[in-house]
């Protein structure tokens, strides 16, 4: 790795960080340079504008996500297994360090639901990737003959996806002791009214 793209690569880290907690429509240029103590036009050297940092940003994250929850879950068994890695993996990711402020996916679908641009698309492409690849999990499950056949894997993602919404709301903003376990119940349910 060359010394331009680690110092873009720490750049990107930082602007994670402090995005978690304030959101990304907040995180600007002057800040970020502050916070690397780096000039404003050393930073325009490798984003030319805020939209780009915001979209870097996302891609990186995404790239993060993808090596930290999609890929451990897929060295398990197809179907229920596999679904429950992910669930952990996640639960993992909404804690990471990097992230102090949670999941960034969560909080930019917030932000940016209204919001119409490139940032807005790429989190809806992420998301929309996302839940089609736990739909996909699901209908592995039902090939595995983990669930019934009449599945609706579209419902099961988003019932998936809904637990992990309330599990950011409860743990983050209600800091609530049990978010946690109550996710699992959740998931427990889940699970149990889509098996065989």
């Amino acid at each position: 790795m060359n010394k331009g793209q680690k110092t873009r690569d720490t750049i990107l880290s930082e602007a994670t960080y402090i995005a978690s907690i304030i959101g990304l429509e907040a995180l600007t240029l002057g800040k970020l340079a502050s916070a690397v103590e780096m000039s404003k036009s050393g930073l325009f050297a490798h984003f030319k504008n805020k939209e780009k940092l915001q979209m870097d940003v996302l891609k990186d994250v995404t790239k993060k996500f993808v090596e930290k929850v999609i890929k451990p879950s897929m060295k398990v068994s197809n179907g229920e297994p596999r679904i429950s890695e992910i669930a952990k993996n996640w639960i993992a990711w909404t804690n990471a360090k990097f992230m102090p402020g949670g999941c960034l996916f969560v909080t930019a679908t917030i932000e940016y639901d209204d919001r119409l641009g490139p940032t807005r698309d790429l989190i809806v492409k992420n998301q929309k990737l996302w839940i089609n690849f736990i739909s996909d999990v699901a209908r592995q499950a039902i090939n595995e003959g983990h669930f019934h056949k009449n599945l609706d894997t579209e419902l099961f993602a988003f019932e998936f996806q809904s637990i992990f919404q309330s599990y950011h709301y409860a743990s983050r903003l209600l800091i609530d002791p049990k978010a946690e376990k109550r996710a699992w119940i959740m998931l427990d349910k889940l699970l149990e009214q889509s098996r065989v």
